[in-house]
This record gives structure tokens, C-alpha cells and sequence, in this order.
């Protein structure tokens, strides 16, 4: 959403301008966290029914001792300005534009089952070689893989699966002009 990112892009400058951009990160991936694990907190900075102050109050108590007095001062100026329900949208666009501005690539790794270190390792040596900054991996299981792995790299994608291969030959045997189906 438009709003969101020109928020997002508001807040990164100013966090960039107060030399608080790291401290800023982590509020907003603890923001981002919250809202993620408790769906009734954005149901709340959703509803039109509750006051604003009550939802200030509710801010407060959560993040007031955890958060950056600027992170703080922008959830309030947010909530003020009645943009509370952009402030789960505004934290993805921030860590997108964060994460573009220090020059790290996510490379998001699915695999049958999880990785181990040495592969783990390879994994990222060979992104590395490609990469121009830092390289975050993300890895995640997926049972239905059956083995290999789905490597996922902004717009391109990797799949060495043994259920691609699967489907491939699958397609290859329906597909097969040479060998009649009767």
C-alpha cells in the first residue's frame, strides 16, 4: 500500500537522520512480532469503536519500557492521526526499505527437512558469491518437497525438489506424443 511505504520511508529517514536506525529496526521488528503472534492487538488498532486514547494507553503498556522514545513518539503520532490501522503494513514496508537501504538480500531456502550447518554454510557461501552485501537465509520446511530444496532469491527461484521432478516426469509421460494412450 502506498501509504504504508511513504510512512515506512518517513520513519527510516528520520531514524537515519537521529543516527537511531538500528534501534529503530528491532522496535518495528518487535512491533511486527506482536502484531504477527496476536491477532486481537491488531484487531484492536483496527477497531473504530475503541478511543484513541484508550489505544495509546494499550501502546504505552506494551511497548514503553521495550522501545526507542522515537519508535514510541511515531506509534503515538500514528495512532493521533487515526493511521493506526497502517501500522502493521507500515512495518513490512519498513523492513523492506531497511533492508534495501543496508544492502541485504533475503534469500528464502524450503527444504524436506531442515538444513544443516554444513550445507547451511554452502548455501550461503554460494549466494554470497553473487551478492552484492548481506545475505539473511530464511529457511523453512516443507514435507511435501519429499527432498532437495526451493531456493528463492527476489524475483527467482531455484527447485531442485524431488517433487518437481516427479511432476516433470508425470507431465513428460502425458505428454508423450510417441507412445499411444489406447
Amino acid at each position: 500500500m502506498i501509504l504504508a511505504t511513504r510512512y515506512a520511508k518517513s520513519l527510516l529517514d528520520l531514524a537515519i537522520e537521529k543516527g537511531q536506525l538500528e534501534a529503530v529496526y528491532k522496535d518495528i521488528q518487535q512491533l511486527k512480532a506482536v502484531c504477527d503472534e496476536h491477532r486481537d492487538f491488531v484487531r484492536m488498532l483496527e477497531s473504530p469503536v475503541i478511543k484513541t486514547d484508550k489505544k495509546i494507553e494499550v501502546i504505552h503498556a506494551v511497548f514503553k519500557t521495550s522501545v526507542n522514545a522515537l519508535t514510541l513518539a511515531f506509534m503515538d503520532i500514528m495512532i493521533n492521526k487515526r493511521r493506526e490501522m497502517y501500522l502493521y503494513e507500515i512495518t513490512s514496508s519498513f523492513i523492506e526499505q531497511y533492508k534495501t537501504h543496508k544492502h541485504i538480500l533475503t534469500a528464502v531456502i524450503s527444504s524436506a527437512i531442515g538444513l544443516d550447518d554444513t550445507t547451511r554454510a554452502k548455501v550461503l557461501d554460494l549466494i554470497k558469491q553473487s551478492a552484492q552485501g548481506e545475505v539473511e537465509l530464511i529457511e523453512k520446511t516443507d514435507k511435501k518437497l519429499i527432498g532437495g530444496f526451493v531456493l528463492r532469491i527476489n524475483d527467482k527461484q531455484v527447485d531442485t525438489s524431488i517433487a518437481r521432478k516427479l511432476n516433470n516426469l508425470r507431465k513428460n509421460f502425458t505428454e508423450n506424443p510417441f507412445i499411444s494412450a489406447s
